[in-house]
């Protein structure tokens, strides 16, 4: 099954264009394609680059999708406790507390979790681990927060916690259908995450307008779906900390700007303004080092951030190329105008 040009595949660089370069002294010595998508306040598509409409798999930014379905599967999620459960954590002491809360809660220990161990990201917690003599573990892992709110959900279902990553588990099927609704679109593909749980092939488009529904949505909605998504956007813009760490991507662009944003393995972005415009991007090579610039810069374009903004913040999204320990060059956005 395809919604775009490849069948059973992301898009081809015939259908992407060229999103940034990796400048080192003039020389533009590796380019980076991808596909773009920007949605409207109103949710008109102002932009594209590439092909939107191909299927990706969105990797870590469906996990406000997968949140917001653990909230509606009965679990009252709020503040930093909301935010691991759609996080990519850094690992901190900090992270740690909160997801080792959400266990508690469940009266779960960390042998529940079901995500492969693994390092702290941030690099401060991963050396004092490593200078512990610790090994890797599941509770550092990333995605730790996402599964111990899955795992809350099951106790408080009474579903079975073992097979908790299987997609017909009643809670991934809630998850399933709570992409669909949010997305507009009907699962495609099923696939596993790194993390282990089902990942669902979807088109850049429908990962944008699920998006900027959760960041547009209204905690005094009639429907439980957008009051979840309401609670869970402002946790995150909140507690920015939360969802990726001190100095990290994401966390910066939040406190900064004031922008929901959350990244995804493989290239993949997505980032809503405060007005609504969102911007859902892929790049094609996987890599995330021209990700965040590049959606920040097409909120700009949108007029939905303020450049000068966007230009105080580039210093913090390491886009420095380095020659002999110094600054020789740049990542530069390159989209057509």
């Amino acid at each position: 099954m395809t919604l775009g040009t490849t069948p059973l595949g992301t898009f081809t660089g015939g259908d992407a264009v060229e999103l940034a370069v990796v400048e080192r002294g003039g020389f533009a010595e590796s380019r980076h394609l991808g596909s773009a998508i920007v949605l409207g306040p109103d949710g008109t598509v102002v932009r594209t680059l590439g092909d939107p409409r191909a299927l990706i798999l969105p990797r870590s930014s469906m996990k406000p999708f997968q949140a917001i379905a653990v909230m509606g599967a009965g679990v009252p999620l709020d503040g930093p406790a909301a935010v691991l459960a759609t996080a990519s954590h850094g690992g901190t002491p900090a992270h740690l507390s909160v997801v080792r809360g959400l266990l508690a809660q469940a009266q779960l220990t960390e042998t529940a979790l079901q995500c492969p161990p693994d390092w702290p990201l941030d690099p401060a917690a991963r050396q004092e681990r490593v200078r512990a003599g610790e090994a890797k573990q599941r509770l550092f892992m990333n995605c730790s927060g996402k599964h111990a709110a899955m795992l809350l959900a099951c106790v408080t279902n009474g579903w079975p916690t073992d097979t908790y990553l299987d997609p017909q588990h009643p809670l991934q099927v809630r998850i399933r259908e709570t992409v669909e609704r949010l997305t507009g679109e009907k699962v495609a593909l099923t696939a596993v995450d790194g993390c282990g749980a089902p990942v669902y092939a979807m088109s850049l488009e429908g990962l944008a307008r699920g998006i900027q529904r959760i960041a547009s949505a209204s905690t005094g909605s009639p429907f439980a779906l957008y009051r979840n998504a309401a609670i869970l956007r402002n946790a995150v813009l909140a507690d920015g900390w939360a969802i990726d760490g001190p100095g990290r991507a994401n966390t910066v662009v939040i406190d900064r700007l004031g922008v929901f944003a959350k990244l995804g393995a493989e290239g993949v972005m997505v980032m809503a303004a405060p007005d609504g415009t969102t911007v859902a991007l892929k790049v094609l090579d996987g890599s995330l080092r021209a990700a965040s610039i590049v959606a920040l810069r097409l909120l700009v374009d949108a007029g939905a951030v303020s450049a000068a903004d966007v230009d105080a913040l580039e210093p913090e999204l390491d886009l420095a190329v380095l020659g002999g320990g110094v600054p020789v060059g740049a990542i530069r956005v390159t989209y057509p105008a």
